[in-house]
């Protein structure tokens, strides 16, 4: 009887002031009085007031808060949830963030759903700094006639968080680290992205939304242009798509170091986000970018966000240096890749979307749960290094010592200990970053814009991360050991000389 009363009074439209001024319990005392009178409708207090209470039960909810340990509330209307709501959405559900990092940092369990929900949220308040008419200059408005049109920004607004929200639908169970070596050739996470953006269910909320929203111009702003040769990008695509994914201030970036850092419990990956996204501005090349013949305009800060610009690349250095190239987070990662080499029927896995949704970090791990209890499955051995903790151990780092006699100590003592015990019972991890901090423009107090990197001097000081690791297998680890400590500084020397000697006559 309540509802069908309430559901049937509409006339009244009030205020949004005086519904926000009703809260639900105040509410629920007058109904419930109203029903003990019977006299919810001809009660002439109720005529008076129904106008305060109707309005918050018939009207639905347009607008959906999700509660979030990193960003507090994220926000989204209803259109956008049937996004969140969709299949290639809800997958994310159970694909872990850092593959196997929980096995070593326990708490580490998060997954790409909440990250991407993250993501969103910073895209959205990014694109509302940089297009907030007092921090456009007349020069960008030149550039880039969109930023001067409401209804364009409207809905580039959503184009942006949607790309945000859906910028990781095509990754692989356990995410990168079952993603090197496992795909057909030509295919990586981002093709697979592409591919469900533009698939028939994704096609038909993007043509249920107001306005409705283009696949290609989803696709452009979730994917790096390098990944997406084949599509033209203009100045305006290429700024928002920096938003998600920029080198420099890309939300992508800027949430999984917050969010990593917080799960992990390793504090290096916090910086002033708060800061770093009030100070984000639209600005045309500063002169070095201008001297190498580029003029379109780039993502860059004000002179008050350089500082909190730093802490990012710092956080940076310092989560790749402490906690994602962590030596037995990393041994995972190749037991893992080992694992599924041996698992996946073709030894890679299959670009077919309904096999993609249907594959999620849980089927692996109950494959490989079983696996690491049989005698026979394929693939049993690495299984049990995983479910048992039974991983290779660390039997050589990279140290200056030996890099100064030989850039490739690494590879060097690999071969020789394979050589020496078998290349079975060794796995070799190097990676060597490319390029240092990025370079990006700097709107100083005068209006000037400056590469940051002449205006910064910490960012051209913060190393590159690299590492080049050996491990071994338990088994024959002390032997090994033992024979590497003795041999080691021959191992560095005999390649170095090979090297002299093979150089040119």
């Amino acid at each position: 009887m309540l509802g069908l009363a309430l559901s049937t009074n509409r006339e009244h439209t009030p205020s949004s002031s005086i519904v926000e001024d009703v809260t639900s319990r105040a509410y629920l005392d007058f109904a419930h009085s109203c029903l003990y009178r019977q006299q919810l409708v001809r009660a002439p207090v109720w005529r008076e007031r129904r106008a305060r209470f109707v309005l918050p039960l018939i009207m639905p909810k347009n607008i959906h808060e999700i509660r979030d340990p990193i960003h507090v509330f994220v926000r989204l209307d209803s259109h956008e949830r049937e996004v969140l709501n969709s299949r290639s959405f809800q997958r994310l559900r159970h694909i872990h963030q850092l593959a196997l990092t929980y096995l070593v940092y326990p708490s580490a369990t998060h997954k790409r759903f909440e990250h991407s929900l993250g993501v969103m949220e910073l895209a959205g308040r990014a694109f509302d700094v940089v297009t907030t008419p007092d921090n456009v200059s007349d020069d960008i408005r030149s550039l880039l006639p969109e930023i001067s049109r409401p209804r364009d920004l409207d809905y580039w607004r959503l184009v942006l968080r949607m790309a945000a929200l859906c910028h990781d639908i095509g990754h692989l169970p356990f995410s990168h680290a079952a993603e090197k070596d496992l795909l057909p050739d030509g295919w990586d996470h981002e093709k697979l992205t592409r591919e469900l953006i533009d698939c028939q269910e994704m096609r038909s909320i993007w043509n249920s939304m107001t306005p409705p929203l283009r696949p290609d111009h989803v696709i452009k702003l979730a994917i790096v242009p390098k990944k997406a040769h084949d599509l033209e990008f203009s100045d305006w695509e290429a700024i928002l798509s920096e938003i998600i994914v920029g080198d420099a201030f890309g939300v992508d970036r800027m949430d999984y170091l917050l969010r990593d850092s917080h799960h992990t419990g390793v504090g290096y990956g916090r910086f002033d986000h708060y800061r770093l996204i009030d100070t984000l501005r639209i600005l045309r090349a500063h002169p070095s970018q201008e001297s190498q013949g580029s003029l379109e305009p780039a993502l860059g800060v004000e002179e008050g966000g350089l500082h909190s610009a730093e802490a990012l690349m710092l956080a940076r250095y310092f989560m790749y240096s402490q906690m994602y190239f962590h030596p037995v987070r990393r041994i995972y990662d190749i037991h893992l890749m080992d694992f599924l080499k041996d698992w996946l029927s073709e030894k890679k896995f299959s670009t077919d979307l309904e096999d993609h949704l249907r594959l999620t970090d849980n089927e692996i791990t109950a494959a490989m749960s079983e696996a690491a209890l049989s005698e026979d499955d394929c693939g049993r051995l690495h299984a049990r290094r995983i479910m048992n903790r039974e991983h290779f151990k660390l039997i050589y780092e990279r140290n200056p010592k030996d890099l100064e006699a030989n850039p490739e100590a690494g590879k060097a003592v690999f071969h020789a200990l394979a050589a020496e015990f078998g290349d079975c019972y060794f796995r070799s991890d190097r990676y060597y970053q490319r390029g240092g901090a990025p370079d990006f423009p700097v709107k100083l107090r005068d209006n000037q814009v400056v590469s940051s990197l002449v205006k910064s001097e910490a960012l051209g000081k913060i190393p590159v991360v690299s590492i080049d690791y050996v491990f071994a297998e338990r088994q024959i680890f002390d032997d090994a050991k033992e024979w590497l400590d003795k041999n080691r500084t021959e191992i560095v020397q005999l390649v170095e000389e090979e090297e002299e000697g093979n150089g040119p006559g």
